[in-house]
């Protein structure tokens, strides 16, 4: 037997010597991986419900814009108008006006069409719907969800209580202040009979859903996890490349699922949205219920779109930092590109000197310092949103390139034996 067939039969002995353990690793490897795949939708959702519960801002932020909309502020003013004209008994209160109030009132009045009792609704209705689009209102609406903050925690983990509270399947607002604030608008423009109207406490639905309990105990879960599952889900991640035989390869597919993970969250919330509104009674304003919906899940689609986009500039650049043809092709033209820029600078007469060498002895030093410095920068960034991710993305590649435009090696030094011979 050739010294070359005897090699040959060793390295065989060896490879199965060595797929057992292979085989193993690489099914370690693929589990880690799907795993940290699985729970990216629900890391995303903790760390939303996470960021909820413990930053007051945050919560407000998202509750805040709510009043401005058109659609809640009429759903707001219609159950509000409705709570205060059933407490009005047109016959027997306007017995009790004085007559010196009577000219005031008939002027009110007077310009409604109508039967009285459906002038009185629409001048009701008026005033309401002013109140609702004052800057009173909107006011009132940050300061009082600011300081219910706690209450609504509360109602979210099933304990409620004080103005937001839940109450059979939904997390209501008392609007008695509103009501209130109403009620003096009517007096000041002439209807005094709304003074005698009693304090009056009506709800209005934020969230009505018939499966709100199982939606409590998954929000009890998620308070436990906090932001611990998004840190497991990326330590799942790496250590799945990092067992991976082929880690590059592995890398590309956990990023990319991430982004997949991601991306079903984001339909997910499209889904549940329409089962949502077709679940609502009949006398739910459908417009509103789509505004608060849309209003609620805001921040968490922000977080969807951020995952989602980090996933693939992530991916993307493992891919093309391989030895694939296609990638070799794709990332040859940028480098091609880049090359024939710093050559047409220095024929322009642009020398790098020292710089040059410099950068090409530590070049894989510098690429992981920058790389780190993004990765930190995304770390610390309290609510990275989609374009906050794409920019930091961007940034991150044009350093890269101004790196790879100043790698120059050094010019050769010139020998003993070129000095000699010239």
């Amino acid at each position: 037997m050739s010294d070359e067939a005897e090699l040959r039969r060793l390295r065989a002995q060896v490879a199965e010597l060595q797929a057992p353990k292979q085989r193993w690793k690489s099914a370690l490897s693929a589990v880690l991986i799907t795993v940290a795949c699985i729970l990216a939708p629900l890391s995303i959702v903790s760390s939303w419900a996470s960021s909820i519960i413990g930053d007051t801002n945050r919560y407000v932020a998202m509750v805040g814009p709510l009043p401005a909309n058109p659609d809640v502020q009429a759903a707001i003013a219609n159950r509000t108008a409705q709570a205060v004209s059933q407490h009005i008994d047109v016959n027997s209160l306007l017995q009790q006006v004085a007559p010196t109030d009577r000219p005031r009132l008939d002027a009110a009045l007077g310009k409604l069409s109508g039967p009285i009792d459906n002038a009185i609704t629409s001048f009701v209705q008026k005033q309401t719907q002013t109140v609702v689009a004052s800057s009173w209102f909107q006011s009132f609406w940050q300061d009082a969800n600011r300081r219910i903050h706690a209450t609504v925690v509360k109602a979210l983990t099933g304990q409620g209580g004080g103005a937001v509270q839940l109450t059979q399947n939904s997390v209501v607002i008392d609007l008695a202040p509103v009501i209130d604030q109403v009620k003096q608008r009517l007096v000041s423009n002439g209807m005094t009979i709304a003074g005698k109207i009693p304090e009056i406490h009506t709800n209005f639905t934020v969230v009505d859903a018939q499966n709100i309990g199982k939606a409590k105990t998954g929000f009890r879960l998620l308070q436990v996890v906090g932001n611990w599952l998004p840190v497991i889900g990326v330590l799942l991640a790496v250590a799945g490349v990092w067992l991976a035989r082929r880690w590059r390869r592995a890398a590309v597919a956990a990023a990319f699922g991430i982004a997949a993970g991601a991306l079903v969250l984001g339909i997910g919330l499209s889904i549940f949205r329409v089962i949502y509104l077709d679940k609502l009674p009949a006398d739910v304003n459908q417009d509103a219920a789509k505004a608060i919906y849309d209003q609620l899940v805001l921040f968490l689609r922000t977080a969807v779109r951020s995952v989602v986009v980090l996933g693939v500039a992530v991916g993307l650049g493992f891919w093309l930092t391989g030895n694939g043809t296609r990638a070799a092709r794709i990332s040859g033209v940028f480098t091609a590109g880049i090359d024939a820029t710093r050559g047409a600078l220095e024929n322009a007469g642009l020398k790098l000197g020292p710089v040059g060498p410099f950068v090409h002895r530590y070049r894989r030093w510098i690429t992981w310092i920058v790389l780190g410095a993004g990765a930190l920068t995304m770390a610390l960034w309290s609510y990275p949103t989609g374009w906050v991710v794409f920019w930091l993305v961007v940034i991150v590649l044009f350093v890269l390139a101004v790196v790879r435009f100043l790698d120059e090696e050094a010019p050769p030094s010139a020998t003993p034996q070129a000095l000699e011979g010239s």
